[in-house]
C-alpha cells in the first residue's frame, strides 16, 4: 500500500513553547496507525499540527502527495482529513442530527449526504434513536459515537481520533473500537489513533509510533512494541 500521509521533520509550538521537535512518520493508505506516549508527550499536538489548528508548525506534511502544511484548516478538511478531538467537541445545544449536518457543511452533494446519514446510523443505531435529542443530554459513549459520526459525514480519507476511550465504560469502548475497525475495513478510511489504552490500541493497529517529549523514539509493528521489554512494562503494565 502507498503512503497516504507523510510527515518529515515536523516541529510544532504554542507561541514560543516548542512541543514537537522534528518528528517524521508515514501512514499507509487504508491502515490504522497508533500514536502512543505519556501525557504531555505531544500526541494531541501532532493531530492539531496535521490540521493546522492552534499551533504553529514547520516541516513537511503531505496527504496523498499534496503539501498541507501552511494551508487553512478548512482546506485540509476539503482534502479529506477529519479530526475527532479529545473531549469530543459536540455542540451540546444542537440535536444529534444537527451535529451530524455540521460534519457535511462543506459538501454540496445533497443526495450523497442523505445517504451518509443512513450510513452513519447503520454504524451507530443509537444515534438514529436519539436523532432529535439535544446532544448535551447524550451519555458519554453516545457523544463519542456522535463525534465519530460527524467526522464521517465529511467523507474523510484520513480520520484523526484523539483518546476515543477516555472516560467510557469498558463495554462501550469495545463497541466503539469494533465500529472503528469496521469503518477502516468497509470504508477504507485510514485512521491515526491517539489512545492511552495501549493494549486495546495495539489490537487494532497496523503500525505504531511511540512519542516521548516531542520526539519519535520507536516505530514498527504492534509486535515490535510487545517485544520491547521497557515499552511493555511502561505502556502495557507487564
Amino acid at each position: 500500500m502507498p503512503n497516504l500521509l507523510e510527515i518529515k521533520e515536523l516541529h510544532a509550538a504554542y507561541g514560543t513553547t516548542g512541543v514537537l521537535h522534528g518528528i517524521s512518520m508515514n501512514l499507509r493508505e487504508g491502515s490504522i496507525t497508533t500514536l502512543l506516549g505519556a501525557n504531555g508527550a505531544g500526541k494531541t499536538t501532532t493531530l492539531r499540527a496535521l490540521c493546522q489548528m492552534m499551533v504553529s508548525t514547520r516541516g513537511s506534511i503531505q496527504l496523498g502527495g499534496k503539501r498541507t502544511d501552511g494551508r487553512a484548516t478548512e482546506d485540509i478538511v476539503r482534502l479529506g482529513v477529519a479530526h475527532v478531538p479529545d473531549g469530543r467537541g459536540t455542540f451540546h445545544a444542537l440535536s444529534t442530527e444537527e451535529n451530524l449536518k455540521l460534519g457535511a457543511y462543506l459538501r454540496r452533494d445533497k443526495a450523497a449526504v442523505a445517504d451518509d446519514f443512513e450510513r452513519v446510523y447503520s454504524y451507530f443505531p443509537r444515534l438514529r434513536e436519539r436523532r432529535q435529542q439535544q446532544a448535551g443530554t447524550l451519555s458519554g459513549g453516545e457523544q463519542q459515537m456522535l463525534a465519530i459520526g460527524r467526522a464521517l459525514m465529511s467523507r474523510p480519507r484520513l480520520l484523526l481520533l484523539d483518546e476515543p476511550s477516555f472516560g467510557l465504560a469498558p463495554l462501550i469502548v469495545r463497541d466503539i473500537f469494533e465500529i472503528m475497525k469496521r469503518i477502516n475495513q468497509e470504508e477504507k478510511v485510514s485512521i491515526l489513533l491517539v489512545e492511552q489504552n495501549a493494549t486495546l490500541a495495539l489490537e487494532v493497529a497496523d503500525a505504531v509510533y511511540l512519542l516521548e517529549t516531542g520526539r519519535i523514539v520507536l516505530s514498527g509493528t504492534p509486535q515490535d512494541v510487545r517485544d520491547n521489554d521497557a515499552v511493555r512494562r511502561v505502556y502495557l503494565g507487564e
